[in-house]
């Protein structure tokens, strides 16, 4: 439908995103298949399966949204909400791989001819209250947005393969 209609993709947002409350001592691999599934290789997935357009676009952009929990110094903080938060154990991790495939794809985008005008970031849009959470994140969707809009909108002299929020460049 988007070939038909449009014949090219400028931006694509992948926000697709489960956590099952599941902590360290409780979690099996198995348990970590529906979250991966989702999380990581379906962004795999749909890159995968949008780049012919992507390619078609003069000035593509591609934003996988992350999670303030996938960065190290957070989780390693003491104290902190992400070092105590253990029923996201897979979560972070998934969102975690979703940042180095960031990387490596704009990695790759720069180095291969038709993809280098593909510029693909990850972005947190903080703790915001959605169902993911049980509406219980200090930021409204539209707070949450403004980075994700920003990373897809930016222009050519814009970064590729980082990890932002509304303020800038976040820590890995």
């Amino acid at each position: 439908m988007i070939e038909r209609e449009y014949g090219r993709l400028d931006v694509l947002v992948n926000n697709a995103g489960v956590l099952r409350r599941k902590t360290a001592a409780e979690v099996s691999a198995g348990d970590l298949l529906p979250e991966f599934e989702t999380n990581v290789l379906g962004m795999v997935r749909v890159v995968h399966a949008m780049l012919p357009l992507l390619r078609r676009s003069p000035a593509a952009r591609i934003v996988n949204v992350s999670s303030d929990s996938a960065v190290f110094a957070k989780a390693t903080e003491q104290g902190s909400m992400f070092a105590r938060s253990h029923e996201s154990f897979a979560y972070s991790a998934t969102k975690a791989a979703v940042n180095m495939l960031t990387v490596k794809y704009a990695n790759a985008f720069a180095d291969v001819p038709g993809t280098a005008h593909i510029k693909i970031n990850a972005v947190t849009p903080g703790y915001v209250a959605t169902g993911l959470n049980g509406f219980k994140g200090e930021r409204t969707p539209d707070e949450g947005a403004r980075a994700v809009v920003h990373w897809a909108t930016v222009g050519a002299d814009g970064e590729s393969g980082g990890f932002f929020d509304d303020s800038g460049r976040m820590p890995w």
